[in-house]
């Protein structure tokens, strides 16, 4: 199943978070089975172009901007049930953040992969692991320019759990 819609949700229309009473609540997943799940999600940095060569040279005042981010991203995913108030801790089992240079931006796209198997999906881990990654670039590099924008965070795929997979289909 391929769901490119902005507003699309899955086929319930009950709200999970709420109890009977409408109060919030974590899902109960216990009687879900475990499969596979895996989320991609993205972060764009737009910077200017010296900006973006200086990080590329490795001259930051800061350091290593890009590695700094990257393991910012992964301790994030990691840390994502202590952030988000509804989120289950899960046993995360690869989270991956990659940083790509973007000429044409100029600036970073940011993508985080995280994969588990678990009874619940980590879509949650790879925005937060992606949204961290580009706080942390925009933290080492402000030094060099004060007008980094961070922009498009979002989900670009998930595959596993009932509501089936998603990816996002671009125009």
């Amino acid at each position: 199943m391929t769901n490119n819609s902005p507003g699309a949700s899955s086929s319930s229309s009950a709200l999970t978070h709420l109890d009977a009473r409408g109060q919030a609540r974590m899902v109960d997943v216990a009687a879900k089975p475990q499969t596979v799940r895996e989320a991609v999600a993205e972060a764009v940095v737009v910077m200017q172009p010296q900006t973006l060569n200086t990080i590329e040279a490795g001259n930051a005042p800061k350091g290593d901007v890009l590695g700094t981010a990257r393991i910012a991203g992964i301790m994030a995913a990691k840390q994502t049930a202590h952030l988000i108030p509804l989120c289950h801790p899960l046993p995360i089992q690869k989270v991956e953040v990659q940083l790509t240079a973007d000429q044409t931006l100029p600036g970073y796209r940011i993508q985080a992969t995280v994969k588990i198997k678990a009874e619940t999906g980590v879509e949650m881990e790879a925005l937060t692991a992606a949204t961290v990654a580009a706080l942390t670039l925009y933290d080492m590099a402000k030094g060099l320019e004060k007008a980094i924008e961070i922009r498009s965070i979002r989900l670009l795929s998930k595959t596993g759990g009932k509501s089936g997979d998603y990816r996002v289909v671009e125009s």
